[in-house]
């Protein structure tokens, strides 16, 4: 059985990154827990909200996205995004090598919801009409603002340029 990986380090980091931006002075963020009256304070592991896009400007979300990305897809998409070699030329069996997500690939001649669509339910279902594939869909791997993480990475990686020109 697949259990979502531990992130306190990654999420500590982009605690202490928000924190340096305002807040209380201490780093730490208190909750109504109702023991304040009692004199305690409770301290909060900071969390990524649900969000609906993939987003260069967030660094918590990328930061998630890159230990996801290493964990997920890197097996087959190479750990600096490079893909496998020939990833133009079918394999004896129909399917495509994993293409790269760099800039020398075409993740980012497609829209965020097309490659949220893919990542999530795998290219066969998306492409339909018999299209053999061997990427996989991670809807029971990664929740929805995982995915979304994992997108913000790779497109993070990307230059200005190639960000600016990706379909909306």
């Amino acid at each position: 059985m697949w259990r979502r990986p531990q992130f306190l380090p990654i999420l500590l980091l982009a605690f202490l990154a928000i924190s340096a931006c305002g807040g209380r002075d201490d780093g730490k963020e208190t909750l109504d827990s109702g023991n304040e009256s009692r004199g305690e304070e409770v301290v909060a592991t900071p969390t990524i909200r649900p969000v609906q896009g993939a987003d260069v400007s967030n660094p918590p979300l990328v930061a998630l996205g890159e230990v996801l990305y290493q964990q997920q897809c890197a097996a087959c998409h190479g750990q600096d995004l490079e893909g496998q070699p020939n990833w133009r030329r079918r394999n004896d069996d129909g399917t495509l090598p994993a293409p790269p997500h760099d800039v020398t690939g075409h993740t980012w001649h497609h829209p965020d919801e097309l490659l949220f669509e893919i990542t999530k339910y795998g290219t066969t279902a998306v492409v339909g009409g018999g299209y053999k594939s061997t990427m996989i869909g991670f809807a029971d791997k990664l929740d929805d603002t995982e995915i979304w993480a994992v997108l913000s990475y790779i497109k993070s990686r990307w230059p200005e340029n190639i960000q600016a020109a990706q379909p909306k």
